[in-house]
């Protein structure tokens, strides 16, 4: 079964962010939920904090596909585009793994789209987000405890990006944002 983390045992930061993603899923007229939605929602619910998986890489801009243009498939059927910036390689338990960062050319925002080992049990079924901080050196921060699911995952009528093959991963990431219990229960009152 699963609970809700608590916000003592991690870091301050770390903890207000998750605060404040509570409220505004709970209260802001822009959240994904809808009014029942919202006043059903208790939380959203995360793995514990993993320090291990706050990376600081570089970011790997040479290879086959760096800095093309590419159209991701979306939840809705459209596609958007982004710019493939780079890749960045770290390991997990142990297993070397790859992930395609993308570009917003728009915003100019990196953004990580990823389903990994633990979707469609413990996490949302088509993959989750991170958005990564560039630091003044220039590497990137990944850090997996930030991973979020997209709005695609509490409710329908979203445009959301799915993850491409290269950024589904074998590994399980157990960080960050779990599966949104409310959207099974939801799912289920609509079908009966």
């Amino acid at each position: 079964m699963t609970t809700k983390t608590t916000t003592e045992a991690i870091t301050p930061r770390l903890a207000g962010y998750r605060e404040r993603r509570d409220q505004y899923f709970a209260h802001d007229a822009h959240s994904p939920l809808d009014e029942e939605q919202r006043a059903r929602f208790a939380g959203l619910v995360y793995f514990p904090e993993r320090p291990d998986l706050v990376l600081e890489l570089p970011l790997d801009e040479t290879g086959p596909g760096i800095g093309e243009r590419v159209e991701l498939a979306t939840a809705d059927g459209r596609a958007k585009p982004f710019i493939r910036a780079g890749r960045i390689s770290f390991a997990v338990e142990g297993v070397p793994t790859t992930l395609s960062v993308f570009k917003d050319p728009e915003r100019g925002r990196f953004f990580v789209p990823f389903r990994d080992a633990t979707a469609g049990a413990e996490t949302y079924a088509v993959g989750r987000y991170l958005d990564p901080r560039t630091r003044p050196d220039g590497t990137l921060v990944i850090d997996f405890n930030y991973a979020y699911n997209p709005y695609c995952a509490y409710s329908e009528g979203w445009s959301c990006p799915i993850p491409p093959r290269e950024n589904v991963i074998p590994v399980r990431i157990e960080a960050g944002e779990r599966a949104y219990p409310g959207r099974d229960e939801e799912t289920e009152r609509r079908q009966q």
